[in-house]
């Protein structure tokens, strides 16, 4: 049976409402792992090094995606919650089509200038031509990967985040079927990892658009006819920016990483971050999956001025990412050196490299899940500001900051440990904004 919105939330039935949502996120991490281990085992350590040096840039547009999906779906749930469902559809029309005429403007703007930017990142003139062909073939198709992410969230709204999680299937098994077809059996290399991503993308965001837009689609939320809304669009660009500052954030985390890790000792490092990133997009995944899944909820629920079960959903909510977070730092812990070798092959010195840095990496899931679901829990309240203040001090000033003092005083022991102290200092602050807010919104 699907759980609706309105209904009084256990920890069972909040753990199945956000279940699709989270096997959503964590698929995705799998198919984008399926990406670097062809890469790295395959084509070579110089264009797993290169991929994982330009996708940051990759992701900064995809992330406007993410903005306009968390903050349209947030205001059209509310809107959905106080009764008004034409209102909603319409919100939710004009958010996805303002997405495709953005992300077609954005990616003919970039795909120009990818060789200067990876230039910019500190690209070898090894890594340059790997750069050119990945950059390319992967802005070329970032409309979809923004109509993906967006989609994620719109389908938690209608009550149909099953749907959400097949669509990420096919387009998952697409990408990693695509992957071993022309990397192993045309030897395409790297044009043809990236060949198979946005083939993914292109079939994750064609299936939404046909299901929203036709009769099969039985919900209460339908693409269709709406006009150019100004007030809108900023309302969910406002409402999202945190997500969309998060993720920004995330890339310009990872430009800093790789820039520190190539000055300090070389490929390696990049190729080490990489490793560290691929796998710790599985243990995240869980966590955004939980934040994206109780979005909707919350919204409603602000909406429809049910202050109780707000203040139900928060509470279970921090218990249950106070136990995902335990759970998976031990789990990390104890499989460091095996996820590191799936991707490692022969390379000791990069394996041992990965194994340490990961386990120094890991600690900082005991409080990651807290801090992505307060940022998510004020956009879902539609306060943007807060939750962007969240999202950008925990990321580009708390990280960025450890990631340089740590490096000086520490090596790369140091900038392995930033993301603790960073993810420490954001949970205080997050707590901080949580008692502060809590007569305002009344939970």
């Amino acid at each position: 049976m699907a759980v609706h919105l309105s209904e009084h939330f256990t920890y069972k039935k909040l753990l199945k409402a956000t279940l699709p949502s989270i096997l959503m996120m964590v698929f995705t991490s799998l198919y984008s792992i399926v990406d670097g281990l062809f890469v790295s085992n395959i084509v070579g350590e110089t264009a797993f090094a290169s991929l994982n040096l330009f996708w940051p840039i990759c992701a900064i547009i995809g992330s406007l995606g993410f903005m306009m999906g968390a903050g349209g779906a947030a205001l059209t749930a509310k809107t959905l919650g106080e009764g008004d469902n034409e209102k909603a559809n319409k919100i939710f029309s004009c958010c996805v089509y303002f997405t495709i005429a953005l992300g077609l403007v954005l990616s003919l703007l970039v795909f120009f200038f990818v060789e200067p930017i990876a230039k910019l990142l500190g690209a070898t003139e090894e890594m340059l031509p790997y750069c050119k062909i990945y950059g390319k073939i992967l802005i070329g198709a970032e409309v979809a990967f923004m109509l993906q992410n967006l989609f994620q969230n719109f389908f938690i709204v209608a009550e149909k985040a099953g749907m959400g999680f097949i669509t990420c299937i096919i387009a998952g098994i697409t990408n990693m079927v695509l992957d071993a077809l022309f990397i192993l059996g045309f030897n395409w290399g790297l044009a043809g990892a990236a060949i198979a991503t946005i083939t993914g993308q292109i079939v994750g965001a064609v299936i939404p658009i046909i299901f929203f837009s036709t009769k099969i689609n039985k919900t209460p939320l339908k693409l269709g006819k709406t006009k150019f809304q100004a007030k809108v669009i900023f309302k969910a660009c406002t409402n999202g920016s945190s997500e969309l500052l998060s993720n920004i954030a995330i890339s310009v985390v990872s430009i800093v990483y790789n820039f520190k890790l190539m000055q300090l000792i070389g490929e390696n490092g990049v190729s080490a971050y990489g490793i560290i990133m691929y796998i710790s997009y599985i243990f995240v995944g869980v966590f955004m999956g939980y934040a994206v899944g109780t979005a909707p909820i919350i919204s409603y629920n602000f909406g429809a001025k049910n202050n109780d079960e707000l203040k139900n959903v928060l509470k279970k909510s921090i218990v249950i990412n106070i136990v995902f977070g335990v759970v998976m730092t031990c789990v990390s812990e104890l499989v460091a050196r095996v996820f590191s070798s799936v991707f490692v092959g022969a390379n000791l010195e990069l394996l041992n490299l990965t194994t340490i840095a990961l386990r120094i990496y890991s600690i900082s899931f005991i409080f990651m899940g807290l801090n992505v679901f307060a940022s998510s829990f004020f956009t879902a309240l539609n306060n943007g500001l807060i939750s962007a203040i969240i999202s950008i001090v925990r990321t580009l000033v708390f990280q960025i900051s450890a990631v340089l003092i740590l490096s000086v005083l520490f090596g790369v022991n140091g900038i392995w440990s930033a993301i603790i102290v960073a993810e420490i200092g954001a949970l205080i602050m997050g707590i901080i904004f949580l008692i502060a807010n809590k007569k305002k919104y009344k939970y």
